[in-house]
């Protein structure tokens, strides 16, 4: 890449990142998969260079526009693929451990149902099938580190709920 190429990709970033971020949310009303969808959106850009003269341009604000756009709602098509396929959550958690309680395995039920979809499959999928991390990424199209934050996230709002205590 060119220094321009680089100087322009850098202007671009800092004029456009959080304006992208903010119609990526709306389309997708996930953190994670909004910042995924402005780092794709950058990388199909980098491609793009040539077609961008003026970076602050309403030209230019259009074509960044439209490419997060569709950055944005082919995430969203494939997110939806993938829990249409997911198994449902109560065949997920009969794969739960027969030692537990009747009345620990319904606030297990009571807690994830009360969770968003993603956060749902992550919790399941690593806590109740132990899946590795990779696994679980790969199984919800999502990164290794977006998994993991998401987990991290999802068990911090259950601690300040109260619903579960620490290790």
């Amino acid at each position: 890449m060119t220094q321009e190429n680089s100087d322009k990709v850098k202007k671009l970033y800092e004029l456009y990142e959080q304006p992208m971020y903010r119609i990526a949310y709306a389309v997708l009303h996930d953190e994670g998969l909004a910042e995924d969808a402005v780092s794709e959106a950058f990388i199909r850009l980098m491609g793009k260079l040539h077609k961008i003269g003026d970076c602050q341009s309403s030209r230019t604000k259009n074509y960044i526009i439209k490419i997060i756009k569709s950055t944005s709602i082919n995430i969203y098509r494939r997110n939806k693929k993938r829990f249409s396929s997911e198994l449902p959550i109560d065949e997920a958690l009969q794969i739960a451990d027969d030692s537990q309680s009747s009345d620990k395995n319904t606030s297990v039920q009571e807690i994830l149902s009360d969770l968003s979809e993603p956060d749902r499959s992550i919790i399941v999928l690593r806590c109740i099938k132990q899946m590795p991390w990779r696994d679980v990424a790969d199984r919800l199209s999502i990164t290794e580190s977006n998994a993991r934050k998401r987990f991290e996230r999802t068990k911090k709002r259950l601690k300040m709920k109260g619903e579960i205590r620490d290790e």
